[in-house]
C-alpha cells in the first residue's frame, strides 16, 4: 500500500513538474525577447548613468521608429509566408523624388507627401502583382524591385544628395508635439492602425488565412491574389512614410538611403514573433 502511495505521489509530482515546465516554456516562447530587452535595459542603466535619461530614451525610440514603421509592413508580408527585400531601395527612391519636390516655394507640402506615398504604394503593388499574378517567388520579385528602385534613385538624383528642403517638410522629421518627436507619434499611430488592421478587420483575418493555408483560403472564397497585392502595397506605403520622415530628419534626399533597412525590418519582424 505504501509503495502504491509513493508511486502515486511521485507521479503526481512529476506531472506537476512537467506542467510547470510546459508553462515556463510557453511564457519564454511568447515573452522571451521582452525579458531579454528588459535585461539589456537594466544592464545598460548600470553601465551608463545617462542611459535612463528621458532625452536619451526619446532619441532611441526616434531612431528605431523609421525601421519600426517598415517592419510593420514587412510583418504582414511575412505572415503570408512572403518576403520583401525592396524596402530600403523604395525608401531611397521616395527620398530623392520627394526631396526634389519639397524645395522652398516649389509645391504645397501635400504634393510631395502624396507623391511619396504613391511611389511606395505602387512599388509594393508591383511586388504583389508579380508575386500573385506572375507566380514569381517573392524573394525573386522583391529582389528585382530592390535593384530597380535603387537604380532609379541613382538615375533621378545623378548619384548626388538633394538638399535645401522646405521648413514645413522638415518638420515631419524634426518637429515635436508636446515634447514628443513627430516620428515617434507617427510610429505609434501606424502601430495602432496596423494592429487594428490585423486583429479587427477582414484584411487582417485574410492575411492570417493566406499565411496559414493558401489553398484552404481559396476554397473558403478568399481572393488570395487581390489581398496579397494589397498586403505588399501596404508594405510599400509604410516604407514610403519611413523614407519621407528620414529624408526630413537628415534634411536631404539620399540615393544611398535605406541600405540594409530591409534586413533590419525582417529581423525586427522575426525577433518580435
Amino acid at each position: 500500500m505504501s509503495a502504491k502511495i509513493e508511486e502515486t505521489t511521485g507521479g503526481g509530482l512529476l506531472t506537476a513538474y512537467r506542467g510547470r515546465k510546459g508553462v515556463f516554456s510557453q511564457v519564454m516562447g511568447k515573452f522571451g525577447m521582452l525579458f531579454v530587452l528588459i535585461g539589456m535595459i537594466i544592464l545598460m542603466s548600470f553601465l551608463s548613468d545617462s542611459f535612463l535619461v528621458t532625452q536619451n530614451l526619446i532619441n532611441i525610440v526616434r531612431q528605431i521608429s523609421f525601421i519600426g514603421i517598415v517592419a510593420m509592413g514587412v510583418t504582414m508580408v511575412i505572415i503570408t509566408t512572403g518576403i520583401d527585400l525592396s524596402s530600403g531601395s523604395v525608401i531611397a527612391l521616395v527620398s530623392v523624388v520627394v526631396a526634389s519636390m519639397a524645395q522652398p516655394g516649389e509645391y504645397p507640402l501635400i504634393v510631395p507627401l502624396l507623391t511619396g506615398l504613391a511611389i511606395g504604394a505602387f512599388a509594393g503593388f508591383v511586388n504583389g502583382f508579380i508575386t500573385a499574378k506572375g507566380k514569381i517567388p517573392a524573394f525573386i520579385a522583391t529582389l528585382g524591385m530592390m535593384t530597380a528602385a535603387r537604380g532609379l534613385a541613382l538615375l533621378y538624383s545623378g548619384g548626388r544628395p538633394i538638399a535645401n528642403l522646405s521648413e514645413s517638410f522638415m518638420y515631419i522629421g524634426k518637429g515635436a508635439i508636446l515634447g514628443i518627436p513627430f516620428p515617434i507619434i507617427i510610429f505609434i499611430l501606424l502601430g495602432v492602425i496596423s494592429h487594428l488592421l490585423l486583429s479587427k478587420t477582414k484584411f487582417g483575418k485574410y492575411t492570417y488565412a493566406i499565411g496559414g493555408n493558401e489553398q484552404a483560403a481559396k476554397i473558403a472564397g478568399v481572393n488570395v491574389d487581390r489581398y496579397r497585392i494589397m498586403i505588399y502595397a501596404y508594405a510599400g506605403l509604410l516604407a514610403a512614410i519611413a523614407g519621407m520622415m528620414l529624408t526630413a530628419r537628415i534634411s536631404s534626399g539620399q540615393p544611398s538611403m535605406g541600405v540594409m533597412y530591409e534586413l533590419d525590418a525582417i529581423a525586427a519582424a522575426v525577433i518580435g514573433g
